[in-house]
């Protein structure tokens, strides 16, 4: 009985004090568990992060690789229209040129894809070739009718033009004020200058510097009347009998970007 009266005592002491806090094992196992807990929060936290971090990403790479893709859009329709403008531009040269010229019976219009100078040559490479005509010995000039030089090769879809101050060039000249004769040469010491030389000039020509060079169209195998430069300086020859003339071309090489090709022309006289 004294036992049993204990027990119940006691009994009810543990269910006062489980009333008021957790009772010991409960309170153990709170314990225990607490640390595990915490770092089950952590790692879910950091899951969390991480997996915002990856969705983010995800979605910013999407965005970025849509942006790309316009941008790309974008540019190929800018390179389409400069492609247009450029053509446009290129027409209403060739247009001007037959209004201007109307003895140049056949022009072929044609992009410069390469421009090569070295201690030998002087040339330009076309986009176009004998697919639309273009010969060798074809005249070539820029939009205002100024004299590049003559189609040296060509093949399908491309040609070769030897510059007027190339060493291999040599056409008849006249000077448009004088009208004195002469024959334009490339020359080797001026090529690099961007000059060629004047030479075969009469004894009692009166050149003066500034004075406008043109072909002459002497033998037919190139057009009258195409600008090549303009008077430099004149000069005497070695042995000081002969005067031969540097002539500056009216082409400015370095800035060209098209040509025009003179597949057939009327002889002028």
């Amino acid at each position: 009985m004294f036992a049993a009266a204990v027990i119940s005592v006691a009994m009810a002491a543990l269910s006062t004090v489980g009333a008021t806090s957790s009772s010991p094992l409960v309170d153990l196992a709170n314990t225990i568990v607490s640390p595990f807990r915490e770092a089950y929060t952590a790692a879910a936290a950091w899951v969390g992060d991480k997996q915002r971090y990856y969705m983010d990403t995800t979605e910013l790479e999407s965005e970025n690789a849509e942006l790309k893709r316009r941008i790309a859009e974008m540019e190929e329709k800018i390179r389409d229209a400069e492609a247009a403008l450029a053509e446009n531009v290129l027409l209403h040269d060739l247009l001007n040129l037959r209004e201007q010229r109307r003895d140049l019976s056949d022009i072929e219009a044609a992009m410069i894809t390469e421009h090569a100078v070295t201690n030998w040559t002087s040339s330009l490479t076309l986009n176009k070739g004998t697919a639309l005509g273009i010969e060798v010995g074809d005249c070539v000039i820029d939009q205002t009718g100024a004299l590049v030089g003559v189609i040296s090769q060509a093949g399908v879809n491309w040609s070769t033009v030897l510059t007027l101050v190339d060493t291999d060039t040599s056409l008849g000249a006249q000077m448009f004020r004088t009208k004195d004769l002469g024959v334009a040469k490339g020359d080797f010491s001026l090529m690099t200058r961007e000059r060629l030389r004047l030479d075969y000039l009469p004894e009692d020509c009166k050149l003066l510097s500034g004075d406008l060079v043109m072909t002459s169209g002497l033998g037919g195998y190139y057009p009258s009347g195409l600008v090549i430069g303009s008077i430099e300086e004149v000069l005497l020859d070695d042995s000081g009998a002969a005067s031969y003339a540097i002539i500056a071309p009216a082409v400015d090489f370095d800035g060209l970007s098209e040509v025009f090709v003179i597949k057939s022309f009327e002889i002028v006289t």
